[in-house]
């Protein structure tokens, strides 16, 4: 269920191939756009890009509403509310990830530089997200009172967005590592993600749920925003943990 088809063809020949192989969704009133190719190529380029920076966006208005002592949820609701700006990708998080931003982004940007024609918004955009990943594990050390060598953190979710197993590009991989590098001991639990996030990262003791991690755990770090995380029986988090400190990135 699309929201558009966007076909890139230099011939008629192959615009009338794609027109009937698309037929079933032309009755659902799917908009199908014909362009060129380069035009189909930066319009997917740019769609993505548009959608990190709106990512981007409000993670550098979460961190001026904690400077400030303001509601970042709250301030996008009130701007998603205005139809010209519309409710998704405005959630706060560690940072954007997974196989189609980072990739497309890099190459608009890289376009962009080739063709004499540089694009400081989209180039922020990646220097932005890059610091956000980074600052995610300095969250993390401070609240754990400045150090976590020797300290078990316990970590919910590694892939880069619910509902998937992918993990390219997750900002959990950086986190992680990062946490590991200033000495804490990393436990994990992903419902779909773990047999991937093994490939990539070491040192980790992976439990069979999202309690299964938190025994002696001086603090419980949310990095994906999985359903079944909403709903955990905080006494029961509680009475596992350590320290009863949860860290929702």
């Amino acid at each position: 269920r699309p929201d558009r088809i966007i076909v890139g063809a230099h011939s008629e020949y192959a615009r009338d191939i794609l027109r009937k192989l698309y037929r079933p969704l032309f009755l659902r009133d799917t908009p199908v756009l014909f362009t060129d190719r380069c035009t189909a190529e930066l319009t997917k380029y740019a769609a993505n890009a548009f959608l990190a920076t709106k990512i981007t966006f409000i993670n550098e208005i979460a961190n001026l509403c904690e400077a400030v002592g303001a509601n970042v949820q709250d301030v996008a609701r009130g701007m998603g509310l205005d139809g010209r700006i519309g409710q998704k990708f405005l959630h706060a998080g560690p940072g954007y990830g997974g196989s189609c931003f980072p990739k497309d982004i890099n190459a608009l940007a890289r376009t962009s530089q080739d063709f004499a024609s540089p694009m400081q918004i989209i180039e922020s955009v990646i220097a932005v997200n890059a610091a956000r990943r980074e600052k995610m594990s300095e969250k993390v050390i401070a609240a754990c009172g400045g150090n976590v060598s020797g300290k078990k953190i316990a970590i919910l979710g590694v892939t880069f967005k619910p509902n998937t197993d992918d993990i390219r590009e997750a900002p959990s991989l950086d986190i992680v590592s990062a946490l590991q590098l200033s000495g804490a001991l990393i436990s994990a639990y992903d419902p779909a993600g773990m047999d991937a996030a093994k490939q990539c990262l070491s040192d980790v003791r992976w439990g069979n749920s999202a309690y299964d991690i938190l025994d002696g755990a001086v603090a419980l770090v949310i990095v994906t925003e999985w359903n079944e995380f909403r709903a955990l029986d905080l006494d029961r988090v509680k009475s596992l943990m350590a320290v009863p400190l949860v860290i929702d990135l």
